[in-house]
């Protein structure tokens, strides 16, 4: 199933990235391959992960603190944020 990046999300992820180049590149391609193998997880299955509002699921990035919050539309997944589980954890919800 095809994915899109909600704009604020894409530039969560962006800003993430841009983090972790700055402090070493190899940690950056890193954090990229975590967030590629949550979004390939999530296309598999995407109805495996569980429901955290309504429509909304998360998907746990592995080795990183951070989860991809998507819903499942008709025919495509929308991500909806690329989250830090350390921040206010219902910021993305004017995004759906």
């Amino acid at each position: 199933m095809r994915y899109v990046f909600h704009p604020e999300a894409l530039s969560e992820y962006v800003k993430a990235v841009q983090y972790y180049t700055e402090q070493r590149v190899e940690i950056a391609q890193a954090f990229i391959n975590a967030i590629e193998d949550t979004v390939y997880r999530i296309r598999e299955a995407p109805t495996r992960y569980a429901a955290i509002d309504e429509d909304v699921r998360r998907c746990m990035a592995r080795k990183f603190p951070y989860g991809v919050l998507y819903t499942i539309e008709l025919d495509y997944i929308l991500i909806l944020a690329v989250m830090h589980c350390s921040r206010e954890p219902e910021y993305w919800k004017s995004r759906k």
